[in-house]
């Protein structure tokens, strides 16, 4: 495995993220036990995952079986930089959401136990809200580091200006602020190019990017589209829409002989602000699949045949001026 420093922390957390959204509303517990188990096993050390994740409103099914894994085997909880997020609703009470001192501090309380643990080490703001002062939000972070329930504070969905704002309104209470923003990026998204990455390279904010493959579109989606999600309805209108350059895709990794979905990820692993791509492993057998991608180099000659086929999106005012 290789780790890298999340953002400009110290903290070095491995190349890929184990991502959880699956566990409890896709996968079930026990499988979700033996992902777990082999991510460690094979030096995955970033594992993600939110309050709201298990398919059930306000229930936290995804956290508590966290939880469960790490009560089963607390010699885990020192392997792993665990990851939770704050923000989306827990329950139809005006407090139950959003991002008040109120709400951050009851959330954070529950997941703790959710996940049986005393400490998340990284606390990410699922989505931005802007009826609740920076102020009063970092507070509630400072508060919550000082009494040492977490470590270290992401972002997640947030605007190049929304990292801006956040990170200077932690400068001036001398707090470090965001290390971390998980993002949608691949191949098929490439619009954070444009202000938020140029945002985080200038704050030493590391990208976690989210749906790295678009839901299976990059991962030989030509040959698989009878499988699994790449059957829905979403999937193949976006297959219709998206045929030219995804047959230029496939055709691209079967020169290369390489498979389509762990090149989709080591593309983003030669991703200089790019920390840790976040994938979603059903199975183990996807997990173990997905390691590949930390062996494939792309060279100079590579990278520009990909840019031909998914054009960079251009980086702000560059893209829309002169």
């Amino acid at each position: 495995m290789i780790y890298k420093n999340l953002g400009r922390s110290g903290l070095k957390v491995s190349r890929l993220c184990l991502g959880t959204m699956n566990f409890g509303e896709v996968t079930p517990k026990k499988e979700s036990f033996n992902i777990m188990d082999e991510a460690v096993n094979l030096g995955i050390n970033f594992i993600d995952t939110a309050n709201v994740y298990g398919g059930k409103f306000g229930e936290g099914i995804t956290e508590n079986i966290i939880g469960q894994w790490l009560t089963g085997n607390k010699s885990q909880r020192d392997k792993i930089v665990l990851a939770t997020k704050v923000h989306n609703p827990m329950g139809n009470l005006p407090n139950e959401n959003l991002l008040s001192a109120y709400h951050i501090k009851r959330a954070c309380e529950n997941s703790l136990k959710r996940l049986k643990t005393d400490h998340i080490d990284l606390y990410q703001i699922h989505h931005v809200d802007r009826t609740t002062p920076w102020e009063e939000i970092w507070q509630a972070f400072e508060q919550l580091i000082t009494e040492g329930k977490i470590t270290y504070a992401g972002s997640s969905n947030f605007a190049g200006w929304d990292l801006a704002t956040a990170s200077e309104r932690a400068n001036k209470r001398d707090m470090f602020g965001l290390v971390s923003e998980q993002s949608k990026y691949n191949l098929f998204n490439r619009k954070i190019e444009r202000e938020v990455i140029p945002a985080c390279e200038y704050y030493g904010i590391g990208i976690i990017p989210w749906s790295p493959l678009e839901g299976g579109l990059l991962g030989g989606v030509i040959k698989k589209r009878k499988e699994g999600r790449r059957n829905t309805n979403e999937i193949k209108d976006k297959f219709v829409q998206n045929k030219v350059q995804i047959e230029q895709w496939e055709k691209f990794c079967a020169e290369i002989n390489e498979d389509p979905g762990e090149s989709a990820l080591a593309w983003l692993l030669h991703q200089k602000v790019v920390t840790s791509p976040i994938i979603g492993p059903r199975n183990v057998e996807q997990l173990k699949k997905s390691i590949r991608a930390l062996e494939i180099s792309f060279d100079e000659n590579h990278l520009e045949k990909i840019d031909q086929i998914f054009p960079p999106a251009g980086i702000a005012p560059h893209y829309y001026s002169w």
